[in-house]
């Protein structure tokens, strides 16, 4: 199950952020996302995961394939670390919350309620989710916000392991995260941008914690 991008428009708060984005992504494969802050790497990885439509061009993925993970952390604050990870599971019927558990070591914090975590260990519960909606494509956006540099590597790691077994991933990030066989794009070139201050205040993000 690849992802192919052709020729790919994007825009964001009505106004053109990119055009002629072109890219393949494997199975197996890793692509990072580079370019400056709001040169659109956030708008093309909403685009890709249809949180956004397409001004033109062809994106070609599995059909409910695509795992978006933004800025947001998208927690239920009420529910306990065990009780977001199982709802998630239930929505998404993939299982596999052992799996998160052990890859992002929150089996001390299972009992604890989400909105009670630190910045750090309500990001690795967001990111713990990507492990049990079992799909193959993860779109994600500065996935490594608020992680240290042990929690980074434990990311890299739920990468590798989800790349070894047939995943991709697309991931938008100023760091290198390590992962030795990963490709890189500049999105730069791609970019249509004419009044970016009015285009970075129009959109709220309402929709970047979701998957």
């Amino acid at each position: 199950m690849s992802l192919s991008v052709s020729n790919l428009s994007c825009a964001r708060g009505g106004l053109q952020v990119l055009a002629g984005v072109a890219f393949d992504v494997a199975p197996g494969e890793a692509l990072i996302l580079r370019g400056p802050n709001g040169a659109g790497k956030t708008t093309l990885l909403r685009t890709l995961a249809g949180l956004t439509p397409p001004l033109e061009g062809r994106i070609d993925a599995p059909s409910e394939g695509i795992a978006y993970a933004g800025h947001a952390d998208g927690l239920k604050a009420q529910l306990s670390v065990a009780e977001n990870l199982g709802f998630w599971a239930g929505v998404f019927g993939a299982g596999a919350v052992d799996a998160a558990v052990e890859a992002f070591d929150l089996g001390a914090l299972l009992d604890r309620r989400a909105g009670n975590l630190s910045a750090g260990q309500k990001r690795r519960l967001s990111l713990a989710r990507l492990l049990v909606t079992g799909r193959p494509v993860w779109c994600l956006d500065e996935p490594t916000v608020s992680l240290d540099v042990d929690n980074v590597a434990r990311f890299a790691r739920a990468v590798e392991g989800h790349l070894a077994a047939g995943g991709l991933a697309v991931i938008a990030t100023h760091i290198d995260l390590g992962l030795p066989t990963a490709r890189s794009l500049d999105i730069t070139p791609f970019t249509r941008r004419s009044r970016p201050e009015a285009a970075d205040a129009a959109d709220p993000f309402l929709s970047e914690g979701a998957l």
